[in-house]
């Protein structure tokens, strides 16, 4: 078969048996129309075949044009930050609950990803945040981000006061269970049960959401993407934070650290089927319009 895809990587959720028979019939299938397939070394378990090409998922865009997930978001957020530099594309094969990243289903295979592999398909880029942590003029950690970075007071039952800048001028500080700074992607997940609004993928835009703040009236604020967001700390004594990078703890943050967080200068590219509509997933993962029939239509009379 002809497509410019020409050595897939597959990256499957670790430790879970439930994805190996969506798993092997991805392989067997790629396998069949001649591709060359590389498997990230932990989901190697699942796939009965002894000469299987394998490598670290750290390392996989290095050999691949193109990667797909199986899984849910969680698996789709962790293949999306190891590829993140190689500008490959990534598809992403829904086994979980909810699925806002991973749009074709297990029983939807293999119409759908040939069509893709064929050059059918709707392309859409999606930024990522990377956080810094400052310690004395030093960083001490960087990590990236698909949905959020979220900063939370931790081992104490008091609130944390954080001070906001915004591109090195002062938008507030707040007495809060923490904050969160969420990208357009991650505005249907931690940040949408925090209260914040959702954001069009599209939108060149950043959310700051506070988590339980002190006064009532600290609210989202949308912001554009291309600012630096700095939050220090000010407290009369020490106490400690939690910063997540979607699931990824940086713990034992000091009062006396500073975070940078900012957009990432390249995207990731999802591939999505033909067809492919933002709000329908909206409307199916959040049970919205549930009485009323989306594909009504006028009669000429």
């Amino acid at each position: 078969m002809q497509t410019p895809f020409k050595t897939i990587g597959i990256i499957g959720k670790p430790s879970d048996p439930s994805i190996a028979g969506t798993l092997s019939l991805l392989y067997d299938y790629l396998k069949q129309i001649q591709c060359t397939v590389i498997v990230a070394k932990d989901s190697l378990p699942f796939i009965h075949d002894p000469s299987v090409e394998s490598c670290p998922v750290e390392t996989l865009g290095q050999y691949c044009d193109l990667v797909i997930a199986v899984g849910g978001d969680g698996t789709f957020l962790a293949a999306t930050r190891a590829i993140a530099a190689y500008n490959i594309p990534l598809i992403g094969i829904n086994l979980g609950r909810l699925g806002f990243l991973v749009d074709i289903s297990p029983n939807e295979l293999p119409d759908k990803l040939l069509h893709i592999l064929q050059g059918h398909y709707i392309e859409e880029q999606r930024y990522l945040l990377r956080a810094k942590i400052i310690r004395d003029n030093q960083v001490i950690h960087e990590e990236t981000a698909v949905n959020e970075v979220a900063i939370h007071r931790w081992v104490t039952p008091s609130m944390i006061e954080i001070i906001t800048k915004i591109d090195n001028v002062f938008l507030n500080s707040q007495r809060s269970d923490g904050l969160i700074i969420s990208t357009p992607t991650g505005s249907t997940a931690y940040s949408l049960s925090a209260g914040g609004p959702i954001l069009h993928p599209s939108l060149n835009a950043l959310v700051l959401v506070p988590l339980n703040p002190h006064t009532l009236s600290n609210r989202p604020i949308v912001i554009a993407d291309s600012s630096e967001i700095e939050i220090s700390f000010c407290q009369t004594k020490q106490i400690n934070a939690l910063v997540t990078c979607d699931h990824i703890e940086i713990p034992e943050v000091l009062i006396s650290d500073k975070i940078l967080i900012k957009k990432e200068p390249k995207p990731i590219r999802i591939l999505h089927p033909e067809g492919h509509d933002y709000f329908h997933i909206l409307r199916n993962k959040l049970n919205w319009s549930s009485g009323y029939p989306t594909n009504t239509h006028v009669s000429k009379p």
